[in-house]
């Protein structure tokens, strides 16, 4: 027996059970008559069944109960069948007047209006000798019932999912509109970028060959200035000369020397505050062409203006080659040198003095100590490190010590040998390192060497 059937079937008991006499409900039920007839079928429902199945006169009472108190809703065609005794007389009763006017065929067949499920349970209550048909049909029923609503269901999502891929197709056209619109967008800004590199770009070359024509119009007032100060110089020389002159004359004529000491001493004075006054004017003068051209007045340094043209600096010779610094008693002469410019090859010292550590701390190490050193003594510092294997940000120089990183394609030595030439004919130049290709370059354009083992020495590496 399928369960609807005997969830029907258990319906059908519960709500003739609250209506029984008390001698008509079996025992195994009574503690269930109290109840309502959802409750009792929910929680009785087997109890139910299994009464009927073994209890005729329940089963009996259940038909009579409906026949009487709800007649009409458990009906059979007008085919069906009176069965013997009792319970046939029952199932006539439970049919109800309704049951001689219902419609039926030849084959014992249910017609359409007629609940199949209600069918079987009426029979089985009644004892139709169908019943096993009727529970059949009520089980087919109920098959065919979940096939459509299982097909019914299919449908319902094969419209949801045809919904679905509408809205999609709906969207994906809203993106593909929306794609189209920001490409455009895009486009346009792009143009408008293009136009506007062309427009700076065409302002950098006018600010270039603005800059190239200064540069040649301080290059022009320099020569000047260089040209009267070496007239100057020509000129205290002479004075030196003649005066240097009248001296050995004075000293060549020993016999005059009594009568004319004092000529001599006031000519002599006179000499000299002539090329005192001489040499003042000349200061002065120089004086006033710095103040003129505003030499000297904290504008870039040559290493400066070098940093970045990657090494295009003029590489004139210097004047006689300069020597090596060997000691410490020599480095600390040189560099008590006014306006000396020490130049470090930076990996060329820090690895010679702490190689095992990483590349970016050997930097911070040196620039530091170098730092210490600028501060002790006030020189320029320069330090140069390659810069190809460089991946983080460049180090920054500590106050006095200046970093300068080769660009790509450029080697540190190259740098080295650049700020060398960069740097005014007769100003004391000194290279650390132990590169002898570069001590050999660096010489012979007149700066001075000293070996990296000497600097760490004096940093105290």
């Amino acid at each position: 027996m399928s369960a609807p059937l005997r969830a029907r079937l258990a319906e059908i008991a519960s709500a003739a059970l609250g209506g029984l006499r008390p001698v008509e409900v079996p025992a195994p039920l009574r503690r269930f008559a109290t109840f309502t007839p959802a409750k009792r079928a929910r929680l009785a429902g087997q109890v139910l069944v299994a009464q009927l199945e073994s209890d005729p006169a329940f089963r009996a009472a259940v038909v009579a109960w409906w026949a009487e108190h709800r007649p009409g809703e458990l009906e059979l065609p007008d085919r069906t069948e009176q069965g013997s005794g009792d319970d046939a007389s029952a199932a006539a009763s439970a049919a109800g007047p309704a049951a001689g006017t219902a419609g039926s065929d030849t084959d014992g067949d249910l017609p359409a209006p007629v609940d199949k499920l209600d069918a079987a349970a009426v029979a089985l209550l009644t004892g139709d000798p169908r019943a096993g048909r009727r529970v059949t049909e009520a089980e087919q029923s109920g098959d065919l019932t979940a096939m459509r609503a299982e097909r019914d269901e299919a449908l319902a999502k094969v419209d949801k999912l045809t919904a679905e891929l509408e809205r999609v197709r709906a969207e994906v056209a809203e993106e593909r509109d929306q794609a189209r619109t920001v490409v455009g967008s895009r486009d346009a800004e792009f143009q408008q970028m293009r136009r506007r590199i062309s427009d700076q770009g065409g302002k950098l070359r006018a600010a270039l060959d603005a800059r190239a024509e200064l540069e040649a119009e301080v290059a022009g007032l320099r020569a000047g200035a260089d040209e009267r100060l070496t007239a100057a110089r020509t000129e205290c020389a002479h004075e030196r000369e003649r005066a240097e002159q009248e001296r050995r004359r004075a000293e060549a004529a020993p016999r005059e020397v009594a009568a004319a000491r004092a000529a001599a001493r006031e000519a002599r004075r006179g000499d000299e505050v002539r090329l005192e006054l001489l040499l003042d004017t000349v200061g002065g003068a120089i004086a006033g062409l710095r103040r003129e051209l505003d030499v000297g007045a904290g504008g870039p340094r040559p290493a400066d203006l070098l940093a970045g043209t990657g090494g295009d600096a003029a590489t004139a010779a210097r004047g006689r080659a300069g020597v090596p610094v060997d000691g410490l008693a020599a480095l600390d002469t040189l560099l008590a040198m006014p306006a000396v410019h020490l130049i470090v090859d930076g990996y060329n010292v820090s690895k010679t003095g702490y190689p095992d550590l990483p590349l970016a701390d050997q930097r911070s190490r040196l620039v530091g100590q170098l730092g210490v050193l600028g501060a002790r003594t006030g020189v320029e510092i320069t330090v140069v490190f390659d810069g190809a294997a460089v991946s983080a940000a460049p180090l920054r120089g500590g106050r006095g010590v200046r970093v300068l990183f080769s660009e790509a394609g450029v080697i540190a030595d190259d740098v080295v040998r650049d700020l060398v030439a960069a740097e005014p004919r007769g100003r004391p130049l000194l290279v650390a390192t132990t590169d002898q290709e570069v001590v050999r370059s660096v010489r012979r354009s007149g700066a001075h060497t000293v070996p990296s083992a000497v600097l760490l020495r004096r940093l105290g590496g």
